[in-house]
């Protein structure tokens, strides 16, 4: 199975279809990879066997999973490896881009404070009881029994 050569299909890619593919523009990508890049480097300076997947590899995974929300079988399948692997890429990726500083969301008490109305929609979605025939009980039409023999 061919791998996905993510850095010559990327260094081809114009700078205007980086939101729509990824969700995020130009400048933020080559942020985000710096910091994946420095993380990847740092984790793997000791040497060791290489990992079968590059920073640049891991970024799109898992910026492509937040954008699609697709199955972790299926993108282990398009990269050749098992879905637990594509669990934890999506993970550090996570934690990385974090602890870095540049990315994260606010805090709960920004949302807290703000004035914005809240719109509730109720849905009714209780459960509905099935008549069911009772043990015991002959299953069929009841009615008059012959005992004709």
């Amino acid at each position: 199975m061919k791998m996905i050569k993510n850095r010559e299909r990327i260094s081809t890619l114009p700078g205007t279809r980086y939101k729509e593919l990824f969700g995020v523009e130009k400048t933020t990508f080559d942020v985000m990879l710096n910091a994946i890049q420095k993380a990847f480097d740092k984790e793997h300076i000791q040497g060791g066997k290489p990992p079968k997947l590059i920073a640049i590899d891991r970024l799109v995974i898992t910026l492509c999973y937040w954008r699609e929300y697709r199955a972790y079988q299926h993108i282990a399948f398009d990269y050749g490896v098992n879905k637990s692997t594509i669990s934890r890429i999506i993970t550090w990726t996570e934690d990385v881009l974090v602890k870095d500083g540049t990315f994260s969301l606010p805090s709960k008490r920004v949302f807290e404070q703000s004035n914005d109305e809240i719109e509730v929609i109720i849905v009714d979605a209780t459960e509905q009881a099935i008549e069911r025939p009772k043990r015991g009980r002959k299953n069929g039409i009841p009615g008059r029994k012959s005992n004709t023999q």
